[in-house]
């Protein structure tokens, strides 16, 4: 049960050739209000300089079809992307070295105060632009899938559960015939939002076995440790009984479990994801433009996915120079867009963000500014 990176590779190229396709046909009918929250706007097919970014590994497979759109849109914009990581990601925005930053998790309180520092007029933006499910991931000789409860996904993690036949994940699997293999857990080494994600989701859900805070960084000892979404799905795929966790979109060929949710069991669908989304409520307190929401991770709707990753883009509404405000609102109002959005969706496999946070996004992207 390996991942078959080459597949991969293939449908990625024709994923973005197919986009910048379309892009380059969409270019001519490109209304003057993608960038009305720029001074001085203009035609915006004659933005130049430079876009850089990074962060959310996560958003690996959507960040390429959303540069490949945008770069055919605005052809003398050099737009780069680095995916370092949510953690590094933020770090290189508060520093100033990145005019954006994909995160996976919603700037913390310290974090937040530091950005509005470095950012002009001190109003930051924060737009859950892509929604996708977390998987547990897993290698398995002979089981291709997997029903786990909250409690055995704990215990699994925190090491309490150590063979694939132990009891737990028996009941939890009453059909299913389990090997005495040895688990291998693999947990992220790196800063990152979807360890953070998924170890918030394990003290909600199942705070008697897992006791300890969410965390972007790993908080136990023992296991696998692997760097990055793509390592982590290397390192499952290549180990016998190994079981992790990572954006459902980049699971490839491994098993994914499903999880119980309520009395049933719902597996990581982007549907799933984006309903549990719609029902979760913004966090309090944020700024005008920081639409940061706080995840229901007890839901008990089957139509609904508990372990869900919201990853955000997070830039300035103020920027010092015009150049970088004009270019960052012309990105962002595409990946907010419909076309932004399906050219994700169909190379990444993430859910679409609603017609609800696709208004709400476009009032910060229409608010950012020079000054």
């Amino acid at each position: 049960m390996k991942l078959r990176s080459s597949t991969r590779a293939l449908t990625i190229s024709a994923a973005l050739a197919a986009t910048l396709a379309l892009a380059a046909c969409g270019a001519s009918n490109e209304s003057d209000d993608s960038n009305s929250g720029s001074d001085g706007g203009g035609d915006t097919q004659e933005l130049s300089g430079e876009l850089v970014g990074a962060g959310a590994s996560s958003q690996q497979a959507a960040m390429e079809a959303w540069q490949a759109g945008f770069e055919g849109e605005y052809p003398g914009v050099r737009f780069s992307y680095d995916p370092a990581g949510s953690g590094a990601g933020r770090e290189q925005f508060i520093a100033g070295s990145t005019a954006f930053a994909g995160s996976d998790a919603a700037l913390d309180d310290e974090e937040l105060a530091q950005a509005q520092e470095r950012c002009a007029g001190g109003e930051v933006f924060e737009l859950p632009n892509y929604i996708s499910p977390i998987a547990v991931i897993f290698n398995l000789e002979g089981v291709d899938e997997l029903d786990l409860s909250p409690a055995t996904i704990a215990g699994i993690f925190t090491g309490a559960i150590t063979s694939w036949d132990d009891p737990a994940i028996a009941a939890d699997n009453p059909d299913a015939t389990l090997p005495g293999t040895a688990i291998t857990p693999v947990h992220r080494a790196d800063d990152s939002g979807t360890t953070d994600n998924f170890t918030d989701y394990l003290f909600q859900a199942a705070g008697d076995v897992w006791t300890s805070e969410p965390d972007g960084e790993w908080p136990l000892p023992g296991g696998e440790a692997a760097n990055q979404t793509s390592g982590m799905v290397e390192v499952v795929g290549s180990v016998d009984g190994a079981i992790g966790y990572a954006d459902a979109s980049r699971a490839g060929d491994l098993g994914v479990a499903n999880v119980a949710v309520g009395e049933s069991f719902a597996a990581p669908t982007p549907e799933a994801a984006a309903a549990v989304v719609e029902n979760s409520p913004a966090v309090e307190g944020r700024g005008e433009y920081d639409f940061a929401i706080e995840l229901n991770r007890l839901t008990e709707s089957a139509d609904e996915y508990p372990i869900v990753l919201v990853s955000y883009h997070l830039g300035c509404i103020t920027y010092d120079d015009q150049e970088t405000a004009d270019n960052v609102a012309a990105f962002m109002g595409y990946v907010i867009s419909e076309d932004g959005q399906a050219a994700a969706a169909e190379n990444a496999g993430n859910a679409e963000i609603s017609d609800a946070l696709r208004e709400q996004a476009q009032t910060a992207v229409d608010a950012i500014t020079a000054g």
